[in-house]
């Protein structure tokens, strides 16, 4: 009789444990979230696929300053701005200026509209490169003043990492002789603090 309860209570536990380890695909992280989240995430955790990153409170971010115009379109105006930190800073960093001013503000964009950030390659002496597209050349507004802003906001922003002590931009993979025709951007660029506004 005892060995029968002994028999029997061996049975029920190697069931018991047979229902945890299969866990109906829950894990302790989605246990408690509805079934359509359950559902979506349960074949990513299957097949050993990683989430995809989401924005959180919590996520590690990083002050940068970009350059843009001011209302005149006569100075460079240094705007701050939290973005997530990434190990590619400086590509994140010239894609937030792509991008143009924070909503709601009355300084202007530099970079012509389209414009999109090809590659960028910092190397150990401190000479960025900077490749973007045409529209660049091809978007770009014109005018001595425009030119020397679109440039730089962008080398005025390189520069403010330590690594970067001159940037060189180059359309669709080529060195341009200028950008619209008035400044000379053949040969890499220093820092250029007289076009920055202070007041």
């Amino acid at each position: 009789m005892r060995g029968k309860v002994q028999a029997l209570a061996a049975g029920l536990l190697c069931a018991f444990l047979a229902a945890l380890s299969s866990g109906c695909g829950l894990s302790k992280d989605t246990a408690d979230q509805p079934d359509s989240q359950v559902q979506l995430q349960t074949p990513q955790e299957e097949l050993g696929q990683p989430e995809s990153p989401q924005v959180t409170e919590n996520q590690d971010t990083v002050k940068v300053v970009l350059y843009f115009s001011d209302p005149t379109g006569q100075k460079l105006v240094a705007e701050e701005r939290l973005i997530p930190k990434v190990e590619g800073i400086a590509r994140a960093t010239v894609e937030e200026l792509i991008k143009g001013p924070a909503p709601g503000s009355q300084l202007l964009p530099t970079i012509p509209e389209g414009t999109v950030l090809k590659d960028i390659n910092i190397r150990p002496d401190g000479l960025a490169r900077v490749d973007f597209s045409k529209e660049l050349v091809e978007n770009h507004s014109g005018g001595s003043l425009g030119e020397s802003l679109t440039v730089y906001s962008i080398v005025n922003t390189l520069t403010q990492f330590p690594t970067v002590k001159q940037v060189q931009i180059l359309v669709e993979g080529q060195y341009v002789e200028t950008i619209a025709g008035h400044l000379d951007v053949s040969s890499a660029m220093t820092r250029n603090e007289a076009i920055i506004k202070t007041d």
